[in-house]
């Protein structure tokens, strides 16, 4: 019988879904009902978290709001669901053993090491002391590790080192910052850090030699938690032409590693958006526009406005920058994929000491296994201070995506080109990792890796499929042998689909969608659009006006090619006082105006990614592209350099001859590249602010969406955004997926959901 004036006890269940597996939740979870004076227990699920709690009603109601609003901060918790249990009057909370069934859950990305592991690793008094596999709780790898849910260590690549008596005694203490963290480990129980090649090392002594070949001069592959990077110092011009030619680079930038956001700020303009980014657990490259001079060797990201930085997100990658006491080395770090330029990231441990054979010098490895790759993720901080992701993998992968609209389970696959899937399910949609390039044997394998991992992870299971509608998409023909139904959807209706999704939009917008290659119904290449879009349909309003792309591919690796299409679309003579003239070797300048004159083997495109490409040509900065977009990237780098300007040239989408013309005449007056480069922003702003308020006349829609490749452009996204805010638009870019073709498969996955309804 209760005493009078004691509360009846209750007992309820909260099952607790979302991203709850990995993130120290179970811990959590008995810390608060310890500190409530709770009993019950916690379990993980096939769909989450399972709880029974129970006490008095004031503390289990206390408890209910605290789960959700104090939870550890790599959870997602989507939903905490309750019903009443009658109360068994059982003493203390336990965490008991995982539950199996069906249900949906999900692990979370990889995240950075937490500022107390790094304390442990820099303390000589700390037995983790300089232990490259430091992790707790709050951070380390989960989704490249993690085989099959619920989560525990038995279903990662931590299953192979069972935990001494140390780590077993941390990881059963409710007091310890390491109870229930599953990849614990020590230098007694942990996975082994080697250096193999001309000298062989373990443990300490390997990061030590790895550092001294580095200050040598040394390329060394080394292993991080989603795949191989090539590594080597990046004030040492020797070095990194040595990498570029290896590697086959050519002039495509590098990324580089500093110790700490203020080395990060000697190398570019660090503001307080752009460090909030940098230093954010998800530790991306962060791509900052560039201070001259600069400590960098020249070849480390020639032609390019922009330096992109990243953090040590791992224990060996702080390491190599040593710890106090250690002998100099080098302060700042070329870290970039380990892999032939447009090959995937290597994972395995054999293959990479054959495919990185003749790019490293050095292999510092370790025994713990990669599940699947995960390359580093690149953001940009757009004018708002908003953050703009132009790659979404390492320390994003695979979070979830809120869907404003409910899907049946589908697979979206994506585009050839910076290969992301998609599988969606409900409210939610989950992206994988990037893949890359799908024109390889590697890259094909890479992407079935990558869908079965994201599949047994999820457990959805997809009753449709989505590929983009170009017939010669090797994406879209893996789509097709699944056998599933099959819906394929127009390029840039799913670019401005996943700016819609991302922003909860279920509502029409006009779509201003600019890159270099989609796939139009008309059969032409399309690229310099405005649509509007919603996710069942969308209306061609106006684009930019057909030119022939003379070759196919190789005007795209020529620009000097699309400028004379273009010179000669506009009617404009192109002599040889041009640069674009002049760069074209005579015998191919004869074959492609015949080629242009016929028509033969020349595609219409409306690409806007082109015509920066011809533009960048025109003015004489890149002739030649080495990487995508080379020639769009030297051209922002020019118009930057340039004095202030307040004019563009007078320019509308559907008639694009008067800007040639303009930009001639320039030329042949002489005025400096930078600032016809920035005329010419100016103008492309300008015709995207004409363009929507016309659309906006015929259709009333205010919301305008800014998205494809071309937007991955700081100075033309900061001029669109703003023209168009000016003129009462709400104006919204991409936060969460890049705008280019690695966030094509949510537009996929949500339009052939709509599709498919109606």
């Amino acid at each position: 019988m209760t005493a009078v004036g004691q509360q009846r006890p209750v007992r309820r269940l909260v099952s607790v879904s979302g991203v709850v597996q990995g993130v120290g939740f179970r811990p959590f979870v008995h810390a608060l009902a310890t500190e409530l004076g709770l009993s019950g227990q916690v379990a993980n699920g096939p769909a989450g978290a399972r709880i029974e709690i129970e006490g008095g009603p004031e503390a289990v109601a206390a408890f209910c709001h605290r789960l959700t609003a104090d939870a550890p901060p790599l959870a997602d918790i989507v939903s905490a669901a309750t019903s009443e249990l009658r109360p068994t009057g059982g003493a203390g909370f336990a965490i008991v053993p995982s539950v199996t069934g069906h249900g949906r859950t999900l692990v979370p990305p990889d995240a950075a090491t937490c500022d107390t592991c790094l304390a442990e690793l820099a303390d000589p008094a700390d037995r983790r002391h300089r232990h490259p596999f430091i992790t707790c709780t709050d951070c380390g790898p989960r989704f490249t590790i993690t085989t099959a849910l619920p989560y525990d260590r038995a279903t990662t690549t931590m299953a192979a080192f069972p935990m001494c008596p140390d780590c077993s005694a941390e990881y059963t203490d409710p007091s310890d910052r390491r109870f229930h963290a599953q990849p614990i480990a020590c230098w007694a129980c942990g996975p082994r850090l080697r250096l193999t090649g001309a000298v062989r090392r373990e443990g300490r002594a390997a990061l030590a030699e790895a550092r001294r070949m580095l200050a040598a001069g040394a390329i060394l592959a080394v292993k991080g938690l989603g795949g191989y990077h090539l590594v080597c110092d990046a004030t040492a011009p020797r070095a990194v032409g040595e990498l570029r030619r290896r590697k086959a680079r050519g002039d495509k930038p590098f990324a580089v590693m500093t110790p700490d956001p203020d080395s990060a700020a000697r190398l570019g303009h660090l503001g307080p958006a752009e460090r909030r980014v940098l230093v954010d657990r998800s530790r991306p490259i962060v791509l900052l526009r560039r201070r001259s001079p600069t400590p960098l060797a020249p070849r480390v990201c020639p032609g390019s406005p922009d330096i992109g930085v990243m953090l040590p997100y791992t224990p060996p990658h702080r390491l190599l920058f040593g710890l106090p006491g250690d002998p100099p080395g080098p302060d700042i770090l070329v870290v970039t994929s380990g892999n032939l330029s447009g090959e995937p990231l290597v994972t395995d441990d054999r293959e990479a000491m054959a495919r990185l054979d003749g790019l490293a010098d050095a292999w510092l490895w370790h025994d713990r296994p990669i599940v699947v790759a995960c390359d580093d993720s690149v953001v940009r901080v757009r004018a708002d201070g908003s953050p703009l992701p132009i790659r979404r993998s390492r320390g994003f992968a695979p979070a979830r995506v809120h869907l404003p609209v409910a899907v049946h389970p589908v697979l979206a696959v994506g585009g050839d080109l910076k290969n992301t899937l998609c599988l969606a399910a409900g409210d939610s949609a989950w992206l994988s990792a990037h893949i890359g390039d799908m024109d390889s044997p590697s890259a094909q394998h890479a992407f079935d890796r990558a869908e079965s991992h994201l599949r047994a992870l999820t457990r959805v299971e997809p009753v449709r499929v989505a590929a983009d509608r170009h017939p010669g998409y090797r994406s879209a023909r893996w789509a097709r042998r699944t056998g599933r139904p099959l819906t394929l959807v127009q390029h840039h209706h799913a670019h401005i689909a996943s700016a819609m999704a991302e922003h909860g939009l279920d509502e029409p917008v006009l779509g201003v969608a600019f890159d270099g290659t989609g796939y139009g119904d008309d059969g032409a290449v399309w690229g310099g659009e405005v649509l509007l879009v919603d996710y069942a349909g969308y209306r061609r309003l106006t684009h930019l006006a057909y030119v022939p792309l003379p070759g196919g591919d190789a005007a795209v690796r020529r620009p000097y090619r699309m400028a004379l299409a273009h010179l000669r679309a506009a009617g404009l003579v192109r002599s040889p006082d041009l640069p674009c003239v002049a760069a074209c070797p005579p015998e191919e300048l004869r074959l492609l105006e015949g080629q242009l004159a016929r028509g033969v083997g020349c595609v219409p495109t409306s690409s806007m990614g082109r015509l920066f490409d011809a533009v960048s040509s025109l003015v004489g900065i890149c002739h030649r592209a080495g990487y995508e977009a080379q020639a769009a990237v030297e051209l922002e780098a020019a118009a930057v350099t340039a004095d202030e300007v307040r004019d563009g040239y007078a320019f509308a989408l559907e008639e694009p001859a008067p800007l040639l013309a303009a930009i001639v005449a320039d030329l042949r007056a002489g005025v400096a590249v930078p600032l016809i480069a920035a005329r010419f922003h100016l103008a492309i702003a300008g015709a995207v602010r004409t363009a929507c308020r016309k659309a906006r006349r015929s259709t009333g829609v205010r919301t305008v969406v800014l998205t494809g490749g071309v937007f991955a452009n700081a100075l033309l996204d900061g001029m669109c955004a703003a023209g168009l805010s000016e003129d009462g638009f709400t104006v919204l870019g991409h936060t969460v997926v890049p705008p280019g073709d690695g966030g094509l498969a949510l537009g996929q996955a949500v339009v052939a959901a709509r599709m498919a309804d109606t």
